[in-house]
């Protein structure tokens, strides 16, 4: 039975003049079908993710690919059983994705040899090839392609970086890499070919078209694809799950993401639902006593509960020693 609504999920890199004026009359629009997201619009293009029901999406597509601009652009179409975000925004910028480099790289002009799903898993599957995830560290920590190397990433744009201080690893190589709808990789492939690699190649769509292949369905994906909205993540192998994420504090298979309750940290990490409330949502003892802690908020905490899971912490820790 089909859901009521959806998640789209696009971007397109094409000439946008004027970006403030370009969102300004877009949010009118959107707010107008009743969508819910989050659109980024730069001179380079567009990038976005929206909700709606399955009439309202129908209409902003249909809308959309009447514009020359974005007359070809792909959405990648999810069905959800509800609005994936609360509030509709959509913001100009100066670049779609942030690498801040400081000769840019325009995806139209050079970019990674795009790679079918099918393509992609026999590639991934060659000897001299190195799989290079384009995300940031918790995402791949909730899921990645098996064999794929972990750039130690908090952002997009210390990736360059990372590289560069990592080239024994690609060297040589032939290099595939891969991102979740596939808008990094189109400047991250072009950045790494302008660096002098040679053999570059993307996953062309990124991970949610990879899991929607009828083809690969999905097949050598480890664990889930983070999403950036309220789903938190999403399943790609259709044949076999494999949970790779761990518990933030005892390392179990663990694939439920929480931001720290201290409200001036905002981590987010893997945690169980009984974890939670045994270190109450906190990364660490300073977040745990932090006076804005939203977790003793939620639940009330008085001085004294909170002293006690403290002390009972401090001799489970004493104890483990």
């Amino acid at each position: 039975m089909s859901k009521e609504f959806r998640v789209l999920l696009y971007y397109q890199y094409v000439t946008i003049d004027d970006p403030e004026q370009f969102a300004a009359q877009h949010l009118k629009f959107c707010k107008e079908l009743g969508l819910k997201g989050r659109i980024l619009v730069a001179k380079e293009g567009i990038n976005g993710t929206v909700s709606g029901t399955v009439q309202q999406t129908d209409k902003y597509m249909e809308t959309m690919r009447k514009d020359p601009r974005f007359a070809d652009i792909v959405f990648k179409i999810d069905e959800a059983d509800t609005h994936a975000f609360k509030k509709m925004h959509v913001r100009p910028r100066k670049e779609l994705v942030t690498l801040r480099l400081k000769d840019d790289v325009n995806p139209r002009k050079v970019t990674g040899t795009y790679l079918s799903p099918k393509e992609f898993y026999e590639a991934m599957q060659d000897d001299n090839t190195v799989v290079l995830d384009a995300r940031n560290d918790y995402e791949y920590d909730l899921g990645h392609f098996r064999g794929a190397i972990r750039p130690d990433i908090k952002t997009f744009r210390e990736l360059p970086e990372w590289v560069e201080k990592n080239k024994d690893l690609l060297e040589g190589k032939k290099i595939l890499t891969y991102c979740t709808g596939g808008i990094r990789c189109e400047k991250f492939s072009g950045w790494l070919l302008k660096q002098g690699f040679e053999d570059v190649s993307q996953l062309h769509g990124g991970i949610v078209t990879y899991g929607k292949d009828p083809e690969v369905q999905g097949e050598l994906w480890d664990g889930k694809c983070y999403v950036f909205d309220q789903r938190i993540s999403v399943p790609v192998n259709q044949k076999e799950h494999v949970i790779v994420g761990r518990d933030y504090f005892d390392g179990k298979p663990c694939e439920r993401y929480v931001n720290c309750a201290n409200p001036e940290c905002n981590r987010q990490f893997l945690c169980s639902e009984e974890n939670e409330h045994k270190y109450m949502r906190s990364c660490t003892d300073e977040c745990r006593v932090h006076p804005r802690n939203l977790y003793v908020k939620e639940h009330q905490l008085t001085e004294e509960e909170i002293q006690d899971r403290l002390q009972k912490l401090e001799e489970e820790k004493a104890s483990s020693v």
